[in-house]
């Protein structure tokens, strides 16, 4: 044995000699410690997940195009259902309107014509005729307005500007059209096709079918007026030009010389002529309003031509 194996064994000051308690506090707040420590972490990586989650999602979002269509067509979709909403509720307001004061429409629609009625329902339809014509027409300034408001989104800007500019000119050439019908075409018709069966047959003119030869002879009149507009509009949005509509010329005279022999029932030449005549005037009409067109899109051009230079 070393006698002095006791003196060679390391000597520790009292400030080195811990106590258990000092010990005991000492590994706890290591404990403490590393518990925070990992809390952090699972923090820091719960975060970095949910980051890398939501990244992911705006990815897929970013590349399905899908999605964000479906969302632009149910919001399509709504618009469309408010504007509808709106509209018939427009039209139910003034066909009830109508329909409760029918006495004093009838005298302007039956012109004074003696009219029968073969059947006991017979004089509910030719009331409801009446009062959905009437109705329509009085509702067509509003039904436009929301017709507008519905595609007025998805033009462009020339075709907001056109649209915005001549939506009154186009229920103003409707109206004249309707009248045109109503106090020139219709007489002339229906006077030539009775006074041709008074000749040989007793003349009995149920009132439903009076109703349709009234509508058939003015409603379609009314469309045949927006002729200009819809040329204009043509030409606008670049579809339609000039020189095609003056090659046309001759093909457009032969089509509105159909067009005039099916709305005017009356096979005689004269009434024909007389639709035939405010056609070609529109028809030629249509021709200066496309020039006039051109001519201000080619000094625009020049204008924006000239500031770029």
């Amino acid at each position: 044995m070393d006698p002095y194996e006791e003196n060679a064994k390391k000597v520790l000051s009292p400030l080195d000699i811990m106590s258990e308690d000092e010990l005991e506090e000492t590994e706890k707040e290591k404990v403490v410690d590393e518990t925070s420590f990992e809390s952090e972490v699972s923090e820091i990586e719960s975060t970095s997940l949910a980051n890398n989650q939501n990244e992911q999602e705006k990815e897929v979002e970013d590349d399905n195009p899908l999605a964000e269509m479906s969302e632009a067509f149910v919001e399509h979709l709504a618009d469309l259902r408010k504007q509808l909403i709106k509209g018939i509720a427009i039209f139910v307001i003034f066909f009830i309107i109508v329909l409760s004061t029918v006495n004093k429409w009838l005298p302007y629609v039956t012109r004074g014509h003696k009219l029968v009625i073969l059947g006991p329902l017979e004089v509910i339809k030719f009331y409801m005729s009446i009062s959905t014509t009437l109705a329509l027409g009085l509702s067509l300034p509003f039904l436009m307005h929301f017709v507008w408001t519905f595609i007025k989104p998805g033009l462009k800007e020339n075709e907001k500007g056109f649209l915005g500019l001549y939506s009154p000119v186009m229920l103003v050439l409707f109206v004249m059209g309707i009248a045109f019908g109503y106090f020139v075409l219709h007489p002339l018709s229906y006077d030539f096709l009775v006074g041709i069966g008074e000749s040989n047959f007793n003349i009995m003119v149920s009132a439903s079918q009076y109703m349709s030869f009234l509508i058939m002879t003015t409603v379609p009149v009314g469309l045949m007026f927006e002729l200009p507009i819809i040329a204009m509009f043509l030409s606008t949005i670049g579809v339609l030009n000039s020189n095609t509509i003056k090659n046309i010329r001759r093909w457009a005279y032969v089509i509105m010389a159909v067009l005039s022999a099916l709305v005017t029932p009356s096979p005689d030449f004269f009434s024909q002529i007389i639709l035939l005549i405010p056609m070609i005037l529109l028809y030629e009409i249509s021709v200066l309003l496309v020039k006039r067109i051109e001519r201000k899109q080619a000094a625009k051009t020049e204008e924006s031509a000239n500031v770029h230079v």
